[in-house]
């Protein structure tokens, strides 16, 4: 599936990914390929992306006022206050604040 996280200051990733995870309001939830469309209001915390390459690993460590980490899994981290995401034909855009 292909992810693009967006920002008011910039696009934070935007990249083919195995899954997604994100902190929804009603907990957190997770995303796979061929997912059914979701439409949802995120809370603070982590969205967890499973990146499909090594190429990913080089993401830039701090982009703005969002940490973003990357574990040895090949699981990039970006900590969110809040936002929206919506994910329909296996595509998943998440507008963070």
């Amino acid at each position: 599936m292909f992810l693009e996280i967006v920002t008011p200051e910039a696009i934070l990733f935007s990249s083919k990914v195995d899954a997604v995870s994100v902190p929804g309001i009603n907990g957190e939830f997770q995303m796979l390929n061929n997912h059914a469309p979701v439409v949802s209001i995120l809370k603070e915390g982590t969205v967890s992306i499973h990146v499909h390459t090594q190429e990913h690993l080089e993401f830039d460590q701090y982009s703005g006022h969002y940490e973003v980490h990357v574990d040895d899994d090949k699981i990039l981290t970006i900590a969110i206050k809040s936002g929206t995401i919506e994910l329909n034909d296996n595509k998943v855009i998440i507008l963070a604040d």
